[in-house]
């Protein structure tokens, strides 16, 4: 994966600064205990110009995130819509990757988390492909389990949570795979390290439910809208692991990753390896949204005053 490249500013708390100054102090509270919630957003190019995907929504994840967390950060959606456009527009990078994030700084140290201050940072960057493998990717079921229920929640887009998907995409990449999938605490499937997880068997696009400790994706949701939109039959539920094995497609979702088709699991091919048909179409039709080659009938799509380049990749 290519190094992060840097832009000219960074928001902070309701002002741009220069990207160099955005620094944390080495005693701040998340980095003792992980006290951080964040968003990760598309901006594409389409022939109207540049545009997001699906802001609001990820603003309003945002939001829950912190409400769940009990960090109070003092700004409504339309508020933080308008502060991601800003960022944008002031840094002039677009296609790009966005990246709110939220955390508790410097102030007190020990667990709770008393009156340290929340901070809130907006930056973005070019960003390409995350899950490699174009004609799709071999993974893993990982030894790694997601967290159970009761000990994080699943539906905060929380740093925490990531300790877990490291470990789970460390473990992938040590022994030859692209990703790993993690089941949940009863065995079930539950997601990869960063993305949804979605198959398709016997005609019917299965997903795991909210119970199997998955994240509320925003690309989960496009898919789920797209597929019955365009009459797929969906059924969200508890996915045996040894299903995979036997589906007739297999594909991860996330804002990163987008749609990325998985040609093998522990080694065992998905069919012939290719690509399958729900999988491409649903693939066509979201990045078809998403650039402006297709009408943006949902309304997912925030434009910004950016001059388009081409994609970067990675």
């Amino acid at each position: 994966m290519a190094a992060l490249q840097s832009t000219k500013y960074i928001w902070h708390n309701g002002k741009l600064i220069p990207w160099d100054q955005a620094q944390v102090h080495v005693m701040s509270h998340v980095l003792h205990y992980g006290s951080s919630i964040f968003e990760g957003i598309r901006c594409y190019k389409t022939e109207q110009g540049a545009a997001i995907f699906r802001l609001v929504d990820h603003m309003q994840r945002l939001l829950d995130s912190a409400k769940i967390y009990r960090m109070d950060l003092n700004y409504t959606v339309d508020q933080l819509v308008a502060a991601v456009v800003e960022t944008v527009e002031a840094n002039e990078v677009a296609p790009c990757y966005i990246r709110p994030i939220a955390f508790r700084g410097y102030g007190e140290l020990g667990v709770h988390p008393g009156n340290n201050p929340i901070e809130l940072y907006i930056g973005n960057f070019p960003w390409g492909k995350y899950v490699h493998g174009d004609a799709g990717a071999d993974v893993c079921i990982s030894s790694w389990s997601r967290m159970a229920p009761n000990t994080l929640p699943a539906l905060a887009k929380a740093g925490a949570n990531y300790m877990n998907s490291q470990l789970i995409r460390m473990e992938a990449g040590i022994n030859g795979y692209s990703e790993g999938i993690a089941l949940d605490v009863n065995g079930y499937v539950s997601e990869g390290s960063g993305e949804n997880l979605f198959v398709v068997h016997r005609g019917q696009l299965l997903t795991s439910s909210l119970g199997s400790s998955v994240l509320a994706g925003i690309t989960r949701a496009s898919i789920l809208t797209l597929a019955r939109d365009m009459g797929i039959s969906v059924v969200e539920q508890t996915i045996p692991r040894e299903l995979l094995y036997i589906a007739d497609e297999v594909f991860f979702s996330g804002t990163a990753a987008e749609v990325t088709p998985i040609r093998s699991i522990d080694r065992i091919p998905i069919q012939d390896g290719q690509p399958g048909p729900i999988t491409r179409q649903l693939a066509a039709e979201y990045l078809g949204i998403a650039t402006g080659k297709r009408p943006d009938r949902f309304n997912w799509l925030t434009p910004v005053k950016v001059p388009a380049a081409e994609a970067v990749t990675a």
